[in-house]
């Protein structure tokens, strides 16, 4: 049975296009979801255990999460209740407010969707600063409703419950200047480091986006990387794509 599963394997492996080498994430199972950025990768799979890597091997961190981000504005997450925690020296630190998915990929202020999909963001001094219960977290309410949101340096996407696609800039201070919307269908999304968005459609499909830069934020367009298997999340850093099954079953795929 193992020999099957790893002749399926290759054979998916294979089908995968060759322009992005795909391989399988080794040493962690059942991944829920992934996050990657500046150099950093963390993933929490479906019993709530959150990870980091370490060369190829996948450390356990304390605590239970259902969502983990990790990106210029430090290590964050949130649990299955939506209590929000911070990563600071080692250990979980709960911060004020309640969200169901969170991002620190911004010019090192958080954003995030609470359970009713009204979007927040956290300055990057709060951010930055918090350290632990007494420090200030003066979470902005952004207009419009987002079920998933994520920011790079050239602006912050997100999706709703319909999966429609939008746009807006967002500065440290967490002023905007409202949402735009793109064309395209997504379920999540996920921007890098280096402001490259990808994102994954109801069908489990993975997109980029092209043609995006500071002059033009929005980009040109969206391409489909081929995979094969359902996909259900995805996340870029530093030329190397992570996605996540639907199954749980994670790959690598370098550009």
């Amino acid at each position: 049975m193992r020999a099957t599963a790893a002749v399926l394997l290759v054979l998916c492996l294979l089908t995968v296009s060759h322009a992005w080498d795909c391989q399988e994430v080794v040493n962690i199972k059942n991944l829920m979801q992934i996050d990657a950025g500046l150099g950093q990768v963390v993933a929490t799979d479906t019993s709530q255990i959150p990870y980091y890597l370490v060369g190829d091997k996948w450390i356990r961190l304390p605590g239970s999460l259902k969502h983990i981000t990790v990106g210029p504005a430090g290590i964050w997450g949130v649990n299955k209740d939506y209590a929000i925690y911070k990563y600071v020296a080692g250990n979980w630190v709960k911060a004020e407010g309640l969200l169901k998915q969170l991002d620190a990929g911004g010019e090192q202020f958080i954003v995030g969707a609470n359970m009713n999909d009204t979007p927040f963001c956290l300055t990057r001094s709060a951010t930055v600063g918090y350290k632990g219960p007494g420090s200030p977290l003066p979470w902005t309410g952004l207009p419009g409703a987002v079920k998933y949101y994520s920011c790079g340096p050239f602006g912050c996407w997100a999706v709703n419950k319909n999966d429609d696609i939008y746009l807006m800039s967002l500065n440290q201070d967490c002023q905007n200047n409202g949402w735009s919307h793109i064309d395209g269908k997504l379920s999540m999304i996920e921007v890098a480091t280096d402001g490259s968005v990808f994102g994954v459609n109801s069908a489990g499909q993975v997109y980029t986006r092209d043609g995006i830069t500071a002059s033009k934020p929005e980009g040109t367009g969206w391409s489909h990387i081929p995979m094969c298997m359902i996909m259900k999340h995805v996340t870029y850093d530093l030329g190397r794509l992570w996605v996540v099954s639907k199954s749980g079953f994670a790959m690598v795929c370098p550009h």
